[in-house]
């Protein structure tokens, strides 16, 4: 990003120099023209601003810290989108003129235990405001803990900040960890969640290393460090700094434990723990504590040397009389400076001859010209409402396909966003038609010559043309196409047809003489519909086939109807002589398995009842289902 020292910003904010340089935004020091302060300004980088994501995230940065009203946050004071110059999405925060935390630790390396918990109360005391709230800062770290000239300290950056207030900035989906990876808690790094438990992490990783002077993991790379932080455990303080005392050494180990349960449940009940570590250490302290101003000392900066102070002589005159000489050269004197003036009168004049041309041309003549808004994301009504009140005209010239661009916003304006145009001129928008897509025209039942003229009617590209076998669509006719027809796709998308051959002709297999059973099996397998029916017959075996139509060896079409007629066997048979003296329930099972209907005539008084007569008589030739009557006794 340009450096934009010098612009002025929203018409109140005049940047004066850049003070920071991020991959989201810089930040300049710079002049509120309407109160007449100093103030700091961030101003997204603009390739970022076209992105309403980032922009999003930006804005929802203004409001977490402007829902959070501390002594030890930074303050935000304003939020805009500069529409008068540059077009620059900013935010508006008050100006801490001191060092990062992170310059304190490259000074000192680690910190006597007083002075560390110093610094830590008003981090926790600001951290615990925050949870209160609802409100993470989910990136907790020296570069973003600011301490002030008059030693104040103060918490800044919630762009990664999320709350029931603010809504959420970062999810796991995304697969993108925003926050440093060095201060990263576990579930972050694993999962891309946090709450005020990763907060209480990341803060007692800060005290470790103001404690230590160094940090617990070292890597070369930050993802060896990320993993390090999942896997590994936090080296004990005392390991490293053998005055510590073992009560701060267990907060600072429950506070960093692995499992978010094991710690703190927010900032407010590490700062209770740490109070109370505090007055242990110092009685003196258990007092009422407000968490501002602590006598923490800043970055002393080079002493300047002393002028000493000089006493002007003082001079004693007389009077002194003037000889002609003398009053000779005081009126060459008084001649040259009148030359002089009239010079300088010469240059004042023709300077304001320049300046009067030079404002002519600049508010009324050619030179008058407008800076154009930028209007890119915008639908055409809001270019109107930002271009009219400048005394531009807003002109559609041309209506354009856009993969990313929604349809009815603006493409591009000509001229672009910071350029200038006459006052009166007209402002030509490239306004956004959306995706381009097509649908993939009705195929079903044409022929395949027809359905490719149907399809290279729109910018589509006929691919390959299969052909298969249907019971819906006759042969020779398409069946259907791949995009499916009514689909919505790019300009040149290739669709496959698929034709129909017709139905699938399949060769029968004669089954006369054969089980029905197994007629019935292989002609459905085959995908036939069989439709069977029984018959008597005299010579055909009972339950073999004894016709089929269509015939064995004819083709027909799969899935049609195959019919066969099984045998029921003869439809004559005998009465067997072997039923005479058989025991009566025997008998009429024997009977009825030979189709016969049987009627039972009981006699005597004998409990074992056997056959003593039939009718008709044995060996006598009747019909399947004629009635047989036996006599037992």
């Amino acid at each position: 990003m340009s450096d934009l020292s010098g612009e002025l910003i929203d018409g109140r904010y005049q940047l004066l120099r850049q003070v920071a340089n991020g991959g989201m935004a810089s930040i300049y020091e710079a002049i509120d023209t309407r109160l007449d302060r100093k103030v700091a300004v961030k101003i997204m980088h603009p390739h970022l601003a076209q992105d309403e994501s980032f922009v999003s995230r930006f804005i929802k940065e203004a409001k977490a810290a402007a829902a959070l009203s501390h002594p030890n946050i930074v303050a935000v004071q304003d939020q805009g989108w500069n529409q008068s110059g540059v077009p620059a999405v900013f935010l508006v925060m008050e100006l801490i003129e001191g060092h990062t935390l992170r310059e304190y630790l490259n000074e000192r390396g680690r910190f006597e235990i007083k002075d560390a918990i110093n610094y830590l109360t008003p981090i926790l005391s600001a951290l615990a405001a925050a949870h209160s709230l609802g409100i993470v800062h989910r990136d907790i770290k020296p570069e973003n803990i600011l301490i002030s000239k008059e030693g104040r300290v103060k918490i800044a950056d919630f762009g990664l900040a999320r709350g029931e207030i603010i809504g959420s900035t970062m999810t796991a989906e995304s697969s993108v960890i925003l926050g440093s990876v060095s201060y990263l808690s576990p579930e972050q790094v694993q999962r891309g969640v946090a709450d005020s438990r990763s907060d209480v992490y990341a803060v007692g990783i800060v005290a470790y290393e103001m404690l230590t002077g160094e940090k617990p993991f070292s890597a070369e790379s930050p993802i060896q460090i990320a993993y390090m932080h999942v896997n590994d455990e936090i080296p004990r303080l005392r390991s490293k700094r053998k005055d510590a005392p073992q009560a701060l050494d267990d907060l600072i180990a429950s506070s960093t434990a692995k499992n978010p349960d094991e710690r703190p449940r927010t900032a407010g009940d590490f700062l209770e723990k740490l109070h109370q570590i505090q007055i242990d250490l110092d009685p003196r302290k258990n007092q009422m504590d407000l968490g501002l101003d602590l006598p923490v000392e800043p970055i002393r900066e080079k002493a300047r040397k002393k002028v000493k102070e000089e006493v002007a002589p003082v001079e004693i005159t007389a009077p002194v009389v003037e000889t002609t000489k003398e009053i000779r050269r005081k009126e060459e004197k008084k001649q040259r400076a009148s030359k002089r003036v009239r010079r300088n009168r010469k240059v004042a004049l023709i300077l304001a001859i320049v300046l009067g041309v030079g404002g002519w041309w600049t508010l009324v003549g050619p030179g008058s010209r407008v800076v154009v808004p930028s209007v890119v994301g915008g639908s055409f009504d809001e270019a109107v409402s930002v271009i009219s009140p400048l005394g531009l005209n807003a002109v559609v010239v041309e209506n354009r396909f856009d993969e990313e661009i929604p349809k009815g916003k603006i493409i591009e304006s000509i001229p672009s966003g910071g350029g200038k145009i006459d006052a009166g001129g007209s402002v030509k928008l490239i306004v956004s038609k959306g995706p381009e897509r097509y649908a993939v025209p009705i195929t079903k039942g044409l022929t395949p010559e027809a359905a490719q003229l149907a399809i290279e009617k729109s910018p589509l590209v006929v691919g390959t043309i299969t052909e298969i076998f249907s019971s819906d669509i006759p042969k020779g006719f398409v069946i259907s196409t791949s995009p499916a027809s009514g689909t919505l796709v790019k300009r040149d998308t290739t669709v496959n047809v698929l034709v129909s051959k017709g139905i699938e002709q399949v060769a029968l297999a004669s089954y006369l003489g054969k089980s029905g059973e197994q007629a019935l099996n292989e002609l459905t397998e085959a995908g036939f519909v069989v439709e069977a029916g029984y018959a008597f017959n005299e010579t055909v075996p009972e339950l073999a086939v004894i016709s089929q139509n269509p015939p064995g060896g004819a083709t027909a079409n799969k899935g049609g109807r195959v019919s066969i007629l099984i045998s029921k066997g003869p439809r004559y048979t005998y009465i067997p002589k072997t039923v005479i003296t058989m025991e009566a329930n025997a008998a009429k099972e024997m009977l009825e398995s030979l189709g016969l209907k049987v009627k039972v005539v009981p006699i005597g008084k004998n409990k074992k009842k056997v056959v003593k007569r039939v009718s008709p008589a044995v060996n006598t030739k009747v019909k399947r289902g004629s009635l047989v009557t036996i006599t037992v006794g």
